[in-house]
């Protein structure tokens, strides 16, 4: 009787000592201040990590103890794991959340954590090697039968081998890196001529973002779905799957909308998907957050592509339609604690859906960017939309920097309704109130996206966004008068007039020495579009003639107007300017427009024909021609890499290289000339 309360109160004591007082958060952006929110609520300390390009972070602020690691590259920082474990010893803390991405999926980070006595809050390092390599990955779900796409998943690496296997998997065929994820190191090719191109960059961008060039091949599936099951597994032997996220709308193999559950997919489908993930995860003594990923056929075939072994970018939805916390299920199972709900008590509630928003152009093959931020509104987080992020919102002058050495990622709009088609609304709602001027995002496609019928009415695949390019990246139209209008007035607010508590401010009156009128010249595309606001009759003349009266209500630059033009309405307009760039935002709107400001005549066209720059700051890795060398138009001249994706420099038009100012190493800022074409 007492050795069995002895045996009680010495596992209460050893379960309290187990308890995670600090955590440091082995990342940056949003997954770190995700992971400190949990902290917070459940009264754990958290320390934060950053390089010196991040040392005015939103993560920083909201760490309780923050050290700096080393310089902006990656590798001399949240890839460091020495200088990791040195802020651990430095700070006192007893457990390490990796986030995702960085070292999240190193086996030999979390073995050199676990060396040091910490808590690492993951899977141990025998299931990250059994899972980390896709190619060691897919053999191990052979020998358990699990379906497989047909492809190469071999040692070998040779060019000539790994061809050879695509000439009898049969084009197209996918490239992918063995290590990592996230679309990088990823090509498909379509035919044989295209085989070795395709191979070298895929091989750079995996050696660059993981440090392993190892890559398979598969045959590439036309239009398939691209679904993925959450996994969880605690240290005791249990195992449960949270449902599935539908991960198919991806630009350049990566993910940019998800939603859960997945639209359409069968509950006896959902079950078998399931049951298989769990028992993939418990295979290979799995414990923590995981997601096992499939592609899913229009027959609902799937077929194993890999495991993540880590806590996923998309993990907000499966919390929205489980009403759980997925960061404090890790801690509590990273302190030895049972699975806090079995299979039989875990429910689907209503739908949810992420959109991230990047840095980045659509109109050039989403090109990312970088840069600072000049003016950025979330919308207002409820029970229906939450947002995560590590960019503050600025709407105050200049913000947080979207750095050239990181992902791209602003942040992720998450919404949630009582079914898909409200979930849907919920989306679109946050998203026209989402406002961000600085560096070009995504913003409007994805709008286009959640507008979209076929979206809405759940008909996607992997080539989604492919086929139908056109309607989500329409090529660009004169602007609309209200963004002209709007363009105008908010400059004239950014003169300080006119105010609603001003009388000299407003429209109607004359004023002495004063013009009658102002006309504002603003550039789009190729033509200009000049706009006149006649002070004595209160109107505003677009350039097509049309004459609309306009009343203020209120008007602020720093907060957004609100104005009424020809007798509708604009709540909240925002236009911020940068420079000579004019940024109009209203209504799910967003355009951006170049004043030709009359002091400022000539600026911005220092562009030459011939000139051929960076599109952003990054690395030259290849340079293709010569001095000298006849190019044909469309030709691969040189190749630069920003934010671990590779962006191919093309000629414009057929010429003759006149000169080279660049070569492989060099780092070059945005629009540095790279080479001259006659």
């Amino acid at each position: 009787m007492i050795s069995g309360i002895v045996a009680v109160l010495l596992n209460i004591y050893n379960q309290y000592m187990a308890l995670i007082k600090k955590i440091l958060i082995a990342n940056r952006g949003e997954i770190a201040c995700r992971v400190m929110k949990t902290c917070q609520r459940l009264g754990i300390a958290t320390v934060a990590v950053y390089s010196e390009a991040d040392a005015g972070a939103l993560h920083v602020e909201m760490a309780d103890e923050a050290v700096l690691i080393g310089p902006a590259p990656a590798r001399e920082s949240y890839l460091d794991t020495k200088k990791i474990l040195a802020a651990v010893q430095q700070t006192g803390a007893d457990a390490i959340h990796p986030g995702y991405g960085f070292l999240s999926e190193n086996a030999d980070f979390a073995e050199a954590v676990a060396k040091a006595g910490l808590i690492f809050i993951g899977p141990p390092a025998s299931a990250i090697r059994a899972m980390g390599g896709k190619s060691e990955s897919k053999a191990l779900m052979e020998k358990a039968k699990v379906p497989l796409v047909p492809g190469y998943h071999g040692e070998r690496q040779d060019e000539k081998l790994l061809k050879a296997e695509a000439e009898k998997i049969g084009y197209p065929v996918l490239i992918k890196a063995s290590a990592g994820g996230g679309g990088k190191g990823m090509r498909v090719v379509e035919s044989a001529k295209d085989f070795s191109e395709a191979l070298a960059g895929a091989q750079r961008e995996a050696k660059s973002s993981f440090g392993n060039e190892k890559v398979l091949i598969e045959k590439y599936l036309a239009h398939p779905r691209h679904v993925e099951i959450q996994v969880f597994a605690d240290q005791k032997g249990n195992a449960v799957y949270l449902f599935e996220r539908d991960c198919s709308v991806q630009r350049r193999h990566q993910k940019v909308l998800e939603e859960a559950p997945a639209p359409g997919l069968s509950q006896a489908v959902r079950e078998k998907m399931g049951k298989a993930a769990v028992a993939a995860a418990q295979a290979i003594d799995y414990v923590g957050a995981g997601t096992v990923e499939f592609l899913l056929d229009a027959k609902e075939n799937f077929y194993f592509m890999e495991m993540n072994t880590r806590l996923q970018v998309e993990h907000p939805v499966t919390e929205m339609i489980t009403g759980l916390d997925l960061v404090e299920w890790q801690i509590r199972v990273a302190e030895g604690n049972k699975l806090p709900l079995a299979q039989k008590d875990l429910k689907i509630n209503g739908h949810a859906f992420e959109a991230r928003l990047y840095a980045e152009d659509p109109a050039k093959d989403f090109l990312p960017g970088a840069g600072q931020i000049q003016f950025l509104r979330y919308p207002m987080e409820s029970d229906c939309v939450r947002v995560d992020t590590g960019v503050r919102e600025a709407p105050f002058g200049e913000g947080d920097v979207i750095s050239i050495y990181y992902d791209p990622m602003i942040a992720k709009i998450i919404s949630w309704g009582k079914d898909r088609d409200t979930a849907l609304r919920n989306m679109q709602s946050a998203l026209d109130n989402t406002h961000i001027a600085g560096p070009k995002t995504n913003i409007n496609f994805l709008r286009a996206l959640t507008k979209n019928k076929d979206f809405a009415a759940a008909k996607v695949s992997t080539h989604f966004i492919a086929d139908h390019h056109k309607a989500l990246l329409p090529k660009p139209s004169a602007p609309a008068n209200e963004t002209l209008a709007l363009a105008a007035l908010g400059l004239l607010a950014e003169r300080g007039e006119p105010t609603s508590d001003d009388p000299w401010g407003d429209l109607s009156a004359w004023r002495i020495g004063g013009n009658e009128s102002d006309t504002f010249t603003f550039k789009s595309g190729e033509k200009d579009y000049p706009v006149t606001i006649s002070y004595q009759d209160s109107k505003v003349v677009l350039p097509d003639g049309t004459a609309l009266r306009v009343a203020y209500t209120l008007s602020s630059f720093d907060m957004g107007l609100t104005v009424q033009i020809g007798g509708k309405r604009y709540d909240d307009a925002v236009v911020c300017k940068h420079g000579l760039h004019i940024h109009v935002m209203y209504q799910g709107h967003y355009e951006e427009l170049t004043w030709l400001d009359p002091l400022h005549a000539g600026e911005g066209n220092e562009e030459s024909t011939g000139k051929l720059t960076a599109p952003m700051p990054g690395k030259v890795v290849a340079v293709r021609v010569k001095t000298g060398a006849k190019v044909t138009k469309g030709q691969a001249l040189i190749i630069v890499e920003a934010m671990k994706m590779e962006h191919t420099i093309t000629a414009p038009a057929d010429g003759v290289v006149a000169a080279i100012h660049a070569i492989v190493g060099d780092q070059v800022s945005e629009k540095h000339e790279l080479i001259a074409l006659k």
